[in-house]
């Protein structure tokens, strides 16, 4: 009998929180032999036997570590010793700021409030003492065997040195083992699917491996300019501080922050005046900017594929389970669980939770956005999406499926009469406020005859037609049946504008017959007419002869998005319809509306031939029942 996974995860974070002094190194090695691996591989491929390559590859990393550990404890000796000295410094701007308040200023009031707030708590704090007598405290001396004294004394020395040691021992046999320890991975847990495992492995070891990788070379280069500007600022323990930041760098988002701000108030102690302290936080925002626009982008990218949201839920989860160390392992940590959770369905929600990926598909999530009335996110998703692709492009494979949904919603009465009206309005809003971009495209297209998708030059055969251009045309585009409908015809005239033409976006209200009365069709050539639902064809043939017999030459067209395929889509293309052209893509609706073609002749109806009808008996009074033949005239009548 399986747990719950919430049962499953409460057991494993119990096991983690409880484990940590043994879990900790280990996880600490696990990352390590990560990091270390694709070096250890480079070493193999130069012909360095396998055992040198490990212990080449452990000694020089440990060697590095040791130096810098070395490094920093040496100048946090040399900064304790030389706080004292800075205390001069500290006067004197704390009696500047004093000056800055004098005559009732700001910070003598504050000071006022703290000082009053004191005595209260003293005075508090007296009273209680006095109204409660407390016993002597009583202080029990033992004399310490010298057994006890050195226990209590070496061994929190040594404990960090054993830590270190099991550290490296763990990488040392890991890295020689690696193969092994794959394998039997592959046979605890994926014997069954070799292909699925092995590809978990890679990507994990890629993924973790890569952001160590990268991580360390960007704090390097983030912390070797920060040493070199706070050196020449004149500022004491360069080298710490640019230490600190390189290891507080993968702590994420707090990290930078706290790195930055030990040497900002050390600043503020040693230096006598303010501009040390402006040009040191510059040095470092400066930086920050840098790291994050230019180098994270270049050489990380989003190799970890977690979320924003998920790394700092992660830091905030391994530093309650393991503390500071949990902190800093948290973001390589919380991508083996993302892998696991991508390859294993099992733990496939740790993949939702905590990845990078769109977990709805873009037509889902604008559908989402739109049925909450909540277009303006919708249109910054459509904003993201036309960086690369046309307006045209975005309809056509975001935006009329969206519709299409709603509309498969509304079919089935899961859609209450206002959230149908709500759903519409959000999607007319969305066009609304893609109209900037339309118009970009309309100045990019140069009011030409054609707007190209590709470059001329490349003069790719797989390249979609351009499509044609509309000066001086005038079309109007309206929905068949219901408001969902106006919001598809809406987009279509967008698109025809961004093409040069004149499209006036009409409603499905025209097709009553006061509407219809009132449909200006002064100079349109061409009308288009969206309907959703696919089962509209009989209205749809009426409403093309209705329009068709209102002007002579008026070409019509149909869109229906959600068109059936095969023999649903031959009979009502066969059928007709009654009009020039249907459609089921917005680019080709465009194409076909703009198209140097003349109008069908308006069909006429078949004719019926008239019903031969037998006349009604005339009834006068009560039916009188057949009298039956008399036996003589039956004998009679009956054969011989």
């Amino acid at each position: 009998m399986s747990l719950p996974p919430i049962v499953s995860l409460i057991g494993v974070t119990a096991v983690l929180y409880l484990g940590r002094d043994v879990l900790l190194p280990l996880a600490i090695a696990l990352l390590l032999t990560f990091a270390l691996a694709p070096i250890v591989s480079a070493l193999r491929k130069m012909s360095i036997p396998k055992v040198l390559a490990v212990v080449m590859t452990v000694l020089m990393a440990f060697i590095v570590i040791a130096c810098f550990t070395f490094l920093v404890a040496s100048q946090i000796s040399n900064l304790a010793q030389n706080i004292p000295t800075y205390q001069a410094n500290i006067i004197e701007k704390i009696h500047s700021l004093r000056e800055l308040g004098t005559g009732g200023g700001i910070i003598e009031r504050l000071t006022g409030a703290a000082e009053r707030v004191g005595q209260e708590l003293q005075a508090g704090t007296q009273v209680a003492e006095i109204s409660t007598q407390k016993p002597l405290p009583v202080e029990v001396v033992s004399h310490e065997s010298p057994i006890d004294i050195l226990r209590n004394i070496v061994v929190p020395l040594i404990s960090p040195f054993s830590t270190a040691g099991l550290i490296i021992v763990v990488v040392v046999f890991m890295l020689l083992e690696r193969e092994d320890l794959r394998d039997r991975f592959i046979r605890l847990v994926g014997h069954g699917d070799l292909h699925k495992t092995t590809e978990a492995l890679q990507d994990a070891g890629s993924r973790v491996g890569r952001y160590l990788l990268m991580q360390l070379v960007i704090n390097t280069i983030y912390a070797i300019p920060i040493t070199i500007g706070l050196w020449l600022l004149g500022i004491p323990n360069a080298l710490l501080w640019g230490g600190l930041t390189l290891i507080l760098r993968f702590v994420p988002y707090i990290g930078p922050a706290i790195g930055m701000m030990m040497p900002l108030l050390l600043t503020l102690a040693v230096s006598p005046g303010w501009m040390p302290l402006i040009w040191t936080a510059a040095l470092f925002l400066v930086m920050e900017l840098i790291s994050g626009n230019v180098l994270e982008p270049w050489l990380y990218g989003s190799e970890t594929g977690l979320s924003s949201l998920a790394i700092i839920i992660a830091a905030i989860f391994w530093a309650w389970l393991w503390g500071p160390l949990g902190l800093v392992l948290s973001t390589p940590l919380t991508v083996c669980l993302v892998v696991l959770g991508r390859h294993v369905s099992q733990f496939e929600f740790l993949d939702v939770l905590l990845g990078n990926e769109p977990v709805l598909e873009p037509h889902a999530r604008v559908y989402q956005r739109l049925l909450a009335g909540d277009p303006y996110e919708a249109a910054d998703f459509a904003e993201d999406y036309l960086e690369d692709e046309y307006l045209v492009d975005f309809y056509d494979a975001v935006a009329m499926p969206a519709l299409a949904l709603g509309e498969t919603d509304r079919q089935r009465g899961v859609m209450t009469n206002e959230q149908r009206v709500r759903f519409a309005s959000a999607a007319n809003t969305l066009v609304q406020e893609l109209a900037d971009l339309a118009e970009d495209e309309e100045e990019e297209n140069g009011n030409s005859d054609e707007l190209s998708r590709d470059s001329e030059a490349s003069g790719s055969e797989d390249s979609e037609p351009a499509l044609p251009g509309g000066e001086g045309r005038r079309l109007i585009c309206t929905g068949g049946r219901g408001e969902i409908d106006d919001a598809a015809a809406a987009m279509v005239a967008q698109v025809l504008e961004i093409q040069g033409a004149e499209a006036i976006v009409g409603s499905h209200q025209s097709f009553t017959p006061v509407g219809l009365a009132a449909l200006d069709l002064d100079g349109v050539d061409t009308m288009v007419l969206a309907y959703l639902n696919p089962t509209s064809l009989s209205q749809a043939r009426h409403a093309v002869r209705r329009l068709k017999r209102r002007k002579a030459g008026l070409r019509v067209g149909l869109l229906v998005p959600m068109l059936p395929d095969g023999r649903g889509r031959n009979a009502i293309t066969e059928d007709g319809a009654g009009a020039d052209f249907i459609t089921t893509t917005v680019a080709e609706t465009v194409r076909r509306a703009l198209a140097d073609e003349s109008a069908k002749p308006l069909k006429a109806l078949p004719k019926r031939h008239p019903v031969r009808r037998r006349p009604a008996p005339k009834a006068v009074g009560k039916k009188a029942a057949p009298k039956k033949p008399g036996r003589r005239k039956a004998q009679e009548e009956a054969p011989a």
